[in-house]
């Protein structure tokens, strides 16, 4: 087992956390915290760390990336257990954790915190906010999705160099990339501790915040983009022709067809063309009809065809959405692994 830590301008905690974990191998990425640092990781050292140096701050993800490939390389068939510098993951916690990779048949081990006791304010609002758009988006239940407290089996090394996302983002993009094939997730409790108000903390709100919402708002976006050129052309065509359904079919042809290519290239990059394109003309021959059908029979009942497509495009949004999760873009049914037998541990499954 190999406890991963990434570090940025870390204190004494760092050093107190290796030496409590001293019967793991553990490895420090100092992520370009400057010379006025280096005590702080010739302590981490003399310890029993190894410590790996960048010249400049990069972010948490690349120096989680940065740890990966050296474990990789140096280490193989090691699995990772990566925790934080600053005190909040307890040594017991990062054990459980390594305990529970080591038997279980998951893809990662998530430990999680249960927001008990005084958590700052911006804390348990982002994880609430995120844990919730991220069941939306994905389907999957995710008690905390920003734990850095996270194991992964050897197996998933290679896997883990493939994510892009230099900062908080990537341990997201992580989750939903899990979630996307249909890795198993288990999770772990552990303690909820912040210390000082978690001023140790590098996140910055706004920018980080961005980008770790971005990935989760990527499909709405696809999908209000597409409602927006489909109901634009079909106001046009419905001018020009003054034909219904010819009209509705060489928009939601347009619109299908750009929303297909944002939802390939920006949110489900990893998924073949030759998976999702005959899956996607199916579901856009579903849609279309559906469309045609409900968008005449909605503006006749509302006598309206503004009204009628306001509703026909929310009735096929919900729809659309769960079919290009589960089946256009998907890679198959979810494999959980078996529920662990203590009440600690929990495989996480995929919701409708």
């Amino acid at each position: 087992m190999l406890v991963l830590i990434p570090a940025y301008q870390p204190d004494h905690r760092l050093a107190d956390l290796v030496r409590a974990l001293g019967r793991h191998h553990v490895l420090v990425v100092d992520d370009g915290s400057g010379p006025a640092y280096a005590e702080m990781f010739d302590d981490a050292r003399m310890a029993g760390a190894e410590v790996i140096t960048l010249v400049h701050n990069r972010g948490k993800g690349f120096a989680l990336r940065t740890g990966f490939a050296h474990a990789a390389a140096r280490y193989p068939g090691h699995d990772v257990v990566c925790a934080d510098s600053d005190g909040q993951h307890r040594p017991a916690d990062i054990e459980a954790v390594a305990a529970r990779v080591g038997v279980s048949a998951a893809s990662m081990v998530l430990g999680v915190r249960r927001f008990t006791g005084p958590v700052p304010a911006r804390s348990r609002f982002g994880n609430t906010v995120t844990r919730m758009l991220f069941r939306l988006v994905t389907g999957v239940a995710v008690t905390d999705t920003q734990t850095g407290l996270r194991g992964y089996p050897a197996r998933m090394l290679g896997f883990l160099a493939t994510v892009p996302g230099d900062r908080f983002e990537y341990e997201l993009r992580l989750l939903l990339r899990a979630a996307r094939e249909r890795m198993p997730i288990e999770e772990v409790g552990i303690a909820t501790v912040y210390l000082d108000g978690n001023r140790s903390s590098h996140f910055r709100p706004l920018r980080d915040s961005a980008r770790i919402y971005g990935p989760l708002l990527a499909f709405a976006a696809s999908s209000l983009l597409a409602f927006a050129v489909d109901a634009g052309l079909l106001a046009i065509l419905m001018t020009v022709t003054g034909h219904l359904a010819l009209s509705a079919t060489l928009a939601r042809t347009v619109s299908a067809t750009l929303n297909y290519a944002v939802n390939r290239g920006m949110v489900f990059e990893r998924v073949p063309h030759r998976q999702a394109a005959p899956r996607y003309a199916a579901l856009a021959l579903l849609s279309l009809s559906a469309n045609v059908l409900l968008l005449r029979w909605l503006s006749g009942m509302f006598d309206s065809m503004i009204a009628g497509k306001l509703v026909t495009e929310l009735t096929l949004f919900a729809a659309g959405f769960a079919i290009q999760r589960a089946f256009v873009f998907g890679r198959g049914r979810l494999v959980t692994a078996a529920a662990p037998a203590s009440a600690s541990g929990q495989t996480l499954s995929r919701t409708s």
